[in-house]
């Protein structure tokens, strides 16, 4: 008989899976959904991104697969907005053999570390790394150039038996403003402001940008020539491309002169052109002209994404299983107007929520809203595929994980960021549907911990959003017409709703997540 009972006595692991079970369901989606979106921001620090790509094995670097010599040769040099947690970390690892090195980050961003508890991302008081700060409200400006030329001075002093690594995350371009001589940084910024005001596209103008820059566009690689450059890029632009972040000055990208002019005729701006400018684009320049490489400079350069939206959301999703859902990744690249980008999650939702098979009609505008919001039709029908099988199959609870970074027009006076205002738009959409228990939940927020001029990162709402606003007399309509979410937010519910795990110190564009809890199957 006891032989028998034993039989049926739970063993260890069940056991235990059943008090990990029992222990998720006592979590909230709203806990679980700021869980997730945790190690998503963990996943991208700069001190854990560059701990991740790079290896010592006594004189030798190792990064991504490639292994270089290290004998009191390295020089280091960064810009952007996360270097300074990459450069302390590189140095922790590297320290012994470094000769030299000089950072261009953000003004006071040193004095917010501090003031945050991030001291893990400031350099010792006795680095060899000098830290510059410039590039004030992130427009180039003096200090930033100051810097920009001290990084230029330790690169053009390297000889065939050097290394450089060259640290880069998002903001760089701002902070390395270097224009090709006589030009003026002011000159330079004039030319680009009025590109931009005439509606020219982000690859107009940084071929533009590229042209009037002495560093950009390959041009710090080529001032360290011929020492090897390595380039650990923490990356906030769509697909990781090399050449737009930081404006790529490690990746060689020939420009033509009569491929700046065009743009510059294009919007007739060729003839009010500065003098300067003039005289630079008049020059034949090997850089413009040639086709191919130079030397095979490029053979000596080795440039690695060592953070970016596609592993903070490949971590997201590991988080999101272990919490008990099944991850499915939408896009990477979700861009557009937020009023386009909330109602395709709000269909979304409808189409997982429902207890029948969705209309048609609903899938046709999830697919129709996709060119919109950049997200390709093969992605939107696979996940409404996997969202279909997990309401029939009854998988139990789903995590619809996106990211990119969507835009707002600023109509009103108010406070907010777009996470904060896509959140608000979601809660709008989701009014009226028939909501599982608990949910949906979704959560938008930005991996620097910034949502525009707030101290919000972004929010986490649920489908009864409207409801609550409505009992405790918020008008949702009113605050989206003033681009006040931040204000609503803080309002409703004690600021319960927003999302706010401080200066991050990082920075991967946003991640958008939508929680779907197991729907009742419906008995015929």
């Amino acid at each position: 008989m006891a032989r028998v009972l034993s039989l049926f006595r739970p063993r260890p692991l069940l056991a235990l899976f059943g008090v990990r079970k029992a222990a998720l369901c006592r979590m909230s989606l709203d806990s679980r959904a700021r869980e997730v979106f945790a190690e998503a921001v963990e996943s991208v620090q700069p001190d854990v991104a560059v701990q991740r790509s790079i290896e010592r094995k006594e004189n030798s670097l190792i990064v991504n697969g490639r292994s270089f010599t290290l004998k009191n040769n390295l020089h280091l040099v960064g810009f952007g907005k996360a270097v300074l947690g990459m450069a302390a970390e590189a140095e922790r690892v590297l320290g012994d053999q470094l000769v030299n090195g000089v950072i261009s980050v953000p003004h006071g961003i040193q004095e917010k570390f501090r003031q945050h508890g991030k001291d893990h991302m400031l350099l010792k008081d006795n680095s060899r790394i000098k830290v510059m700060e410039g590039a004030e409200h992130n427009l180039p400006d003096a200090d930033a150039q100051r810097a920009a030329d001290y990084i230029k001075n330790v690169a053009v002093g390297l000889t065939e038996e050097d290394l450089l690594l060259v640290l880069i995350s998002g903001g760089g371009s701002a902070l390395l403003p270097a224009p090709i001589p006589p030009i003026s940084l002011q000159e330079k910024q004039d030319v680009t402001r009025r590109l931009a005001g005439a509606g020219a596209t982000i690859q107009e103008l940084n071929t533009v940008r590229r042209a009037l820059s002495l560093l950009k566009g390959g041009g710090l690689a080529q001032c360290a020539h011929p020492a090897q450059v390595v380039a650990l890029i923490l990356s906030d632009v769509i697909g990781d491309p090399l050449d737009l972040i930081a404006s790529g000055p490690t990746v060689w990208k020939p420009v033509g002169a009569e491929e700046v002019l065009s743009v510059l005729d294009r919007y007739k701006l060729s003839a009010s052109l500065p003098g300067s400018v003039k005289e630079v684009l008049g020059r034949a320049s090997p850089r413009w002209e040639e086709n191919k490489d130079p030397s095979g400079r490029a053979e000596r350069v080795l440039n690695t994404v060592i953070g970016s939206n596609s592993i903070a959301l490949r971590c997201a999703g590991r988080r999101a299983r272990e919490l008990g859902f099944r991850p499915v990744v939408l896009s990477l690249g979700v861009c557009g107007d937020v009023r386009s980008v909330s109602r395709l999650y709000g269909l979304l939702a409808r189409f997982a929520c429902s207890r029948d098979e969705p209309p048609p009609e609903l899938a046709a505008e999830v697919l129709e809203l996709g060119p919109e919001v950049g997200v390709e039709s093969w992605d939107l029908c696979r996940t409404m595929q996997v969202l279909g099988e997990g309401r029939t199959e009854g998988w139990g609870a789903t995590c619809l994980l996106a990211g990119g970074e969507p835009t707002v027009e600023l109509k009103g006076k108010g406070r907010g960021g777009r996470n904060q205002e896509l959140a608000l738009r979601v809660g709008l959409e989701l009014r009226g549907m028939e909501l599982p228990p608990n949910g949906p939940v979704f959560l938008s927020g930005g991996t620097d911990g910034q949502d525009g001029p707030t101290e919000a990162a972004g929010a986490v709402i649920d489908g009864g959003l409207w409801e609550k606003a409505r009992a405790q007399g918020l008008d949702i309509d009113g605050s989206l017409a003033n681009n006040d979410s931040f204000t609503f937010f803080s309002n409703l519910s004690g600021g319960q709703n927003l999302l706010s795990p401080g200066l991050t110190g990082t920075n991967v564009m946003d991640v958008h997540m939508l929680l779907i809890p197991p729907i009742p199957i419906k008995i015929r």
